[in-house]
């Protein structure tokens, strides 16, 4: 059966049923009362039945119109909570923020950086996945995306926050790679790697010349956690490229050794990842505005 009315007219026929008055709802509409009856009209012209009993003060529901509204009126109460939410979306500082993010990157400062954001936001929940490998944003209706290394997704929006140095280390017990005297050098000895990265770029401190280290035949360990890679490089498993952050710690501890200190890794830049520039929710767009007012440091 075609149908010759909208979803509208059934709306505007819910707002007379719950006024009791067409006068009242054309206010509440804001609409003319004569626009409001001729639509009225029209919609049970169309059904083919009287939905309302008129008089000069108010209306009534036909028992027609009873089961009409019994059956419309759900709809048009969720209708308006599902608006009233969006507007919430849209206006409040409430709801859940879905967020990806490297291990590594949380447990150094990002998580820090989440506390406290939600410390001021506390109407603001996160649900929050970790993982070093670049997980789809889009499939996973994430909010937001950390990311480190050149972003790939070019329908995502990406905001610089921070530089991450790396330098190449062994353990402190691993004498037989402290004199390396080249890069070529390290093709001869076991490496660690963490994935998602399998190449080392490497930039020479003084000339400024860059090369890549991609290693083959001599992965020791390859590993999705800077964590545990670096662990395996205070164990003497392999040589390391690792961030200047987490080698100074391990250094100043005994644990490890800067090796060909001439060389360094090239900075990798840490990136704050988004959908959509414009008609974002409330609680995404604090976040974006929060994190770009307090980037971390280089690191």
């Amino acid at each position: 059966m075609k149908l010759n009315y909208s979803l509208d007219d059934m709306r505007l026929f819910w707002v007379v049923a719950q006024q009791g008055s067409f006068k009242l709802a054309a206010q509440h509409l804001g609409i003319p009362p004569s626009t409001l009856s001729r639509r009225i009209n029209l919609l049970e012209q169309s059904l083919g039945l009287r939905l309302l009993h008129r008089d000069a003060h108010r209306v009534n529901l036909t028992a027609t119109g009873l089961r009409y509204l019994e059956r419309c009126g759900p709809l048009f109460i969720e209708l308006n909570q599902v608006s009233g939410e969006l507007h919430a979306d849209k206006h409040q500082a409430v709801g859940k923020l879905r967020i990806s993010a490297p291990i590594n990157t949380t447990y150094r400062w990002l998580g820090e950086s989440l506390n406290a954001f939600q410390r001021h936001y506390p109407n603001i929940d996160i649900d929050l996945s970790l993982s070093n490998m670049n997980i789809d944003v889009s499939e996973n209706a994430i909010d937001i995306a950390f990311r480190v290394g050149e972003p790939k997704d070019p329908d995502w929006i990406a905001r610089p926050l921070t530089t991450i140095s790396f330098v190449l280390c062994a353990s402190t017990s691993a004498t037989q790679w402290h004199t390396l005297q080249s890069i070529e050098e390290l093709e001869l000895h076991p490496v660690i790697i963490a994935k998602p990265t399998k190449t080392w770029r490497l930039q020479h401190k003084n000339t400024g010349q860059n090369v890549e280290f991609e290693p083959r035949g001599n992965i020791k360990l390859a590993v999705d956690d800077m964590a545990i890679a670096s662990q395996a490089v205070v164990a003497g498993l392999g040589i390391g490229l690792l961030p200047i952050s987490m080698a100074s710690e391990q250094i100043q501890s005994g644990k490890l050794v800067q090796i060909l200190p001439e060389w360094q890794g090239i900075p990798r830049t840490a990136y704050l990842m988004y959908r959509d520039r414009d008609n974002l929710p409330l609680r995404v767009r604090l976040l974006i505005d929060f994190m770009l007012a307090n980037p971390p440091e280089a690191y």
